[in-house]
């Protein structure tokens, strides 16, 4: 067996000694055991300094042993599997690891930007927002750049895999100490379907490093007979190394499941989207530090991490310890050291008089008891070597030591619980934020609702899993005594609050000298809790100093918020697989085989895969484009409108919730008749447009743009959750569930004709803009008469698995009337020709329907989304941008973007353009200012090709004669 580290216990812990891990750090070669985290085996290995403060490079140790660690921060890997400001205390150790400390150069031990910390005096709190402004902030802003930031960004792309689950469940548990496993137990032993989340490899919490009993029993005892109950429950999944990262809307909470390093899954992280009836958080609660001049020293260490590296790791973070407190959890540190054979120099307690039944055990092995006392110090450079100790007298000595265990009281892990949109309340009796008022199906147990003893953590957790009276786990109950020292006052040095971001007492004094007394002000002004850690170990220490500095309270100086994520999380697992091809996976046409054969060239078009023209042999896109469109208006084309949205608004409120979403009314539409019609955002600006069918009284057909099928779904959903839940309505999208073939042109019925249908398709018995459902050529169908071309147009939906069929059909009936297929090029042409608005193309994020001609939606006097908006003077301007016909002086094409006007006064621009095959000459569309009060003005090209005349946006058959036909 390879030798172990010379911190390393003899015996204990949850390590296995048998399983040597080799691995690196900062070049150093270095041996760990299997069990261990990084942190643990650099703390065997005799490693001290882990890393580097963000502002003054402040040489920096472990404090914690969790996601609270906020000094050691590591960079593991290389290339696209370079992963940043990792916290060692999280990083399961494997063989073969290689990590580096970040923010330090050229080396940890000499970081050249120590010298920060020598002009600390300079860069106070804020110090960004007064300095760097003369002569030119860009005289700088390279070098800020370079020094801003922690770790460094992969290099490459990211060869691992990601992956998204979606489960729902009766009851999910977060965390898996005591409190959390009694109410899974209690749960799983109900019937329930239970889900629970540790974040941790193991389950057991605080019981795999502190001794206790349960039941009777040893605790790590009753943990293994719980998780062999829960895993051999066949409703319930244990999810370890998996971390809830937020908490929202209809109980649905986000996790990040991790993958063991020693496994041979190929996925690297997964993140799950769980949905649950009841939701317990069992999350537990974080030691706070006690802030005081030195306490940033490396060896300066929270008490109960002291405890998990003894206990769990067998390692012994020093042989000579120091233990500061305000608090009885404190002294079992100091006895956990005694008994794996460091020597206790001291605990120096803040309270007027230490706990007797705690400190007596320990006056009886020699070890000195200090009320009234305070910490006033540190020496050493990398390493603590000694503590100065204020008495009460006021006499202060320097105790020799190499490491310090501190306790501030502990402050419930009430992250998620904020984020459920949960209400604090402020415990005076415990000096904590605690959870006070659930606004969904949630329930806090054990340390994240401040219950401090292990009896009532069981107790709470097995009544929250929904148990009854009986077969509550019993464990001796304990309520560690608190008194609150937010700040130690007197001694020389810094005292810091947030370690990351080295923010100190004397920042948040000078920020609320200069009166940013906010927490969310403190919070930018100073930086604090914007560290990776996000201020799991400074906030509330932030808070009540700054609550004594500006003569509030705690709680009426508030906290500030806990935002999604509760740790960093990879882009990755926040993708999943969408990602290369996947990122926006292009759809394909339920015909796309079919226009393959026919040789079209296609292009991504809203997401789909779309013919944009069928160039012939030799021939180019712009000429195939011309030639479709002049087939279209000569004789007949075939187009795939597949992509259109398709959404069916049902229900005794449809007309009236149609009415509110539409810029002009619906409800007046018959049954069979078909309406276009613009929607609107609340500034007033057209987002989508459509033509809208009413299938019955009850039932609407909603038309949509290609591009805004999805999008526009969500949104009619999202106004009839929000806004209007009353309406009885239902929005249920359909677009995928039908294929779309649209013919057009002159002998488009003739062609209908040829295929056969069983309704009539005369122009008396089918007129435009009226619907009928039957069958053509034998399938059952929804036919349209509507026209986006200007031409008889009949837009066919069928069921999507026989598009193919419908299409093939069409083109083999159609050969004898020159049908031809057409792509969306060609139709663009068309619907310019004809001066048809196209949302996206023609509009932006400021056109109204006022901008395009609607002027008469003001007319109504019923209110719909955007109304109040179109009353604003600036809405009404008659020099806003207008839509309306370009011609060119040559009649020549004009370029897309093309401005108009002289430099530095650009009246509008080209927003749709090509050449009219029909007409032998370009048309164009543009928005011009004050355009329709300028008809037949001529503007010159800011390009300076010649001039354009203001025309009507109709070029071709302006009547609309030709689609009655």
């Amino acid at each position: 067996m390879d030798e172990d580290g010379p911190w390393r216990l003899a015996t204990g812990g949850l390590i296995d000694r048998d399983r040597p891990l080799r691995f690196r750090f900062d070049g150093r070669a270095m041996i760990g055991r299997a069990g261990d985290t990084l942190a643990s085996a650099l703390l065997a290995n005799g490693v001290r300094l882990v890393g580097r403060s963000f502002k003054y490079h402040r040489p920096r140790g472990l404090l914690g042993a969790g996601p609270e660690e906020p000094n050691a921060l590591v960079q593991l890997g290389t290339g696209g599997r370079s992963r940043p400001n990792l916290r060692a205390t999280e990083i399961e150790l494997f063989d073969g690891l290689e990590a580096m400390p970040v923010n330090c150069w050229p080396s940890l031990r000499f970081d050249f930007t120590a010298i920060n910390d020598r002009l600390s005096r300079f860069l106070p709190a804020g110090f960004y927002y007064k300095t760097f402004m003369w002569p030119d902030w860009h005289l700088y802003e390279g070098a800020i750049r370079r020094a801003a930031g922690l770790g460094r960004a992969p290099e490459g792309p990211d060869p691992d895999r990601y992956e998204h689950r979606y489960a729902h469940c009766d009851l999910l548990v977060v965390g898996g100490g005591p409190a959390g496993l009694a109410a899974a137990l209690a749960g799983a032993r109900q019937g329930a379907r239970v889900f629970l989340a540790e974040q941790d490899p193991l389950l057991g919490g605080r019981l795999l490093w502190d001794e206790a009993r349960i039941d009777g029993q040893p605790g790590l005892k009753w943990v293994a007979d719980a998780e062999r109950e829960l895993r051999g429950a066949a409703e319930v999944r244990v999810l370890t190394r998996t971390t809830a990262l937020g908490y929202f809307d209809h109980n649905e909470l986000m996790l990040a499941e991790g993958r063991d390093p020693n496994s041979a899954d190929s996925t690297h992280e997964r993140a799950w989207h769980v949905r649950a009836t009841r939701v317990v958080l069992a999350t537990g609660s974080t030691e706070r530090p006690l802030v005081f001049p030195g306490n940033d020293r490396p060896g300066v260490m929270l008490a109960t991490a002291v405890r998990h590296y003894v206990g769990r790791h067998a390692v012994l973070p020093g042989r000579r310890a120091v233990i500061f407190t305000n608090n009885d959890d404190a002294y079992l540190t100091a006895e956990v050291l005694i008994r794996a054979g460091a020597e206790v120099a001291a605990v120096v307690d803040t309270r007027e008089t230490a706990p007797h039944d705690r400190a007596r055990p320990l006056r009886e092995q020699g070890v000195e008891v200090v009320a009234r006392g305070a910490v006033t110090g540190t020496a050493g450079r990398h390493a603590l070597r000694s503590v100065q100790v204020l008495e009460q007298g006021g006499r202060a000595r320097w105790l020799s030591a190499d490491l310090l265990a501190m306790s501030g009281g502990f402050n419930p892990n009430v992250h998620l619980f904020c984020q459920s949109g949960g209400r604090l309340i402020y415990d005076e009796a415990k000096s904590l934020f605690r959870p006070d008022v659930s606004v969904q199906p949630e329930t806090s147990v054990g340390g994240a609702r401040g219950t401090l003893s292990l009896a009532a953590a069981l107790r709470e957790g097995h009544v929250a899993g929904g148990g009854g009276a009986q077969r509550i786990p019993s464990a001796v109950a304990g309520d560690p005594a608190v008194s609150p020292c937010w700040r130690v006052a007197g001694g020389s040095g810094k005292a810091f609050v947030d370690f990351q971001n080295d923010v100190s007492d004397a920042d948040i004094a000078l920020a609320a000298r200069e009166n940013f007394r906010s927490v969310e002000h403190l919070k930018r002004y100073t930086t604090l809790g914007m560290a990776p850690d996000q201020g799991k170990t400074s906030n509330v220490n932030a808070l009540a100093i700054m609550a004594e500095l500006t003569g509030r309270t705690i709680p009426g100086t508030g906290t500030t918020r806990y935002r999604f994520p509760y740790v960093p999380v990879s882009l990755g697992a926040m993708a999943g697989l969408r990602r290369g091809a996947l990122l926006h996976p292009v759809r394909r046409l339920p015909a796309h085989a079919r226009h393959l054969e026919a040789g079209a060239s296609f292009e991504e078009y809203g997401g789909w895969s779309r013919p944009a023209c069928y160039p012939r042999p030799g021939e180019g896109k712009e000429a195939a484009e011309r030639r479709e469109a002049a087939a279209v208006r000569q004789r007949v084309g075939l187009f795939d409108a597949s992509p259109l949205g398709k959404i069916e608004v049902c229900g005794r409120d449809a007309g009236l919730f149609l009415d509110r979403i539409y810029a002009n009314p619906m409800s007046s539409l018959k049954p069979g008749r078909l309406r276009y019609g613009l929607m609107l955002n609340e500034l007033g600006v057209i987002i989508d447009d459509g033509v809208t069918a009413r299938l019955a009284q009850d039932r609407f057909l909603v038309g949509t743009t290609g591009a805004g099928a999805a999008r526009i779904a969500d949104w009619l959903e999202e106004w009839l959750q929000c806004e209007w839940p009353q309406l009885d309505v239902v929005v249920a999208p359909v677009t995928e569930a039908w294929g779309v073939v649209t013919i057009s042109g002159p002998s488009a019925r003739a062609l209908l004709d040829c295929i056969g249908t069983d309704f009539p398709i005369d122009a008396a018995a089918f007129p435009h803009m009226t619907m009928t459902g039957g069958r053509v050529a034998g399938i059952p169908c929804r036919v349209a008469r509507v026209s986006f071309t200007g031409e008889v147009s009949f837009e066919i939906s069928v069921p999507a698995h026989r598009t193919a069929e419908l299409w093939q059909t069409l083109l083999e009936a159609g050969q004898p009337l020159g049908a031809e297929p057409a792509g969306i090029d060609a139709w663009m042409l068309l619907r310019t020709e004809k001066g048809y608005l196209h949302v996206g193309a023609d509009t932006d994020g400021t056109t109204t329907p006022l901008d395009v001609g609607w002027e008469r939606v003001l007319k109504r006097k019923d209110d719909f989304i955007g109304r109040r908006s179109l009353d604003r003077p600036a809405d009404r301007r008659g020099d806003r941008l207008q839509l309306v016909g370009l011609r060119a002086q040559d009649d020549s094409m004009l370029p897309v973007g093309a401005h108009l006007g002289r430099a530095g006064d650009s009246q509008g621009f080209v927003t749709s353009s090509g050449y009219s095959e029909c007409l032998g000459r370009g048309v164009a569309l543009g928005m011009v200012r004050g355009g329709r009060t300028r008809l037949g003005e001529r503007i010159p090209l800011l390009s300076g090709a010649g001039e354009v005349r203001i025309v009507d946006a109709a070029a071709y058959d302006p009547e609309g004669e030709r689609l009655n036909g």
